[in-house]
C-alpha cells in the first residue's frame, strides 16, 4: 500500500512539471532588431541575427508579433536566424528554455 501510494504521488508530480512545460515555435532574433518584429522575423533578417547576437545582442523568440524574452539566451545562440520549436516555461513573459529543435 505504502509503495502504490509513493508510486500515485511521484506520478503526479511528473505531471505537474510536465504540465507547466509549453512549446513555441517561431524566429530566433536578436533583442535589438526583435523591436520590429515582421522584419526580424524574415529571412532575409538572419545573418544580420547571427552579427548581432554574436555581438552580444541577446537572443530572443519572435512568434508571430510576440517578442518573448529568453532567461538561459545561450541555449538559442546557435539557431540564430532560423525556426525552431522551442519547450520550456513561460513566467512573466520570458521562456526559460529546456530544448530546442529545428
Amino acid at each position: 500500500m505504502k509503495k502504490l501510494a509513493a508510486l500515485s504521488i511521484l506520478s503526479l508530480s511528473f505531471l505537474s512539471v510536465s504540465a507547466l512545460a509549453q512549446t513555441f515555435k517561431g524566429v530566433v532574433a536578436d533583442q535589438m532588431c526583435a523591436q520590429n518584429p515582421a522584419k526580424a522575423s524574415s529571412p532575409a533578417h538572419a545573418d544580420c541575427a547571427k552579427k548581432c547576437i554574436g555581438m552580444g545582442s541577446p537572443a530572443v523568440l519572435i512568434v508571430g508579433t510576440t517578442v518573448y524574452n529568453i532567461s538561459n539566451p545561450e541555449k538559442l545562440t546557435p539557431y540564430a536566424g532560423k525556426t525552431v520549436t522551442v519547450d520550456g516555461k513561460l513566467a512573466a513573459g520570458t521562456i526559460t528554455v529546456n530544448s530546442v529543435r529545428n
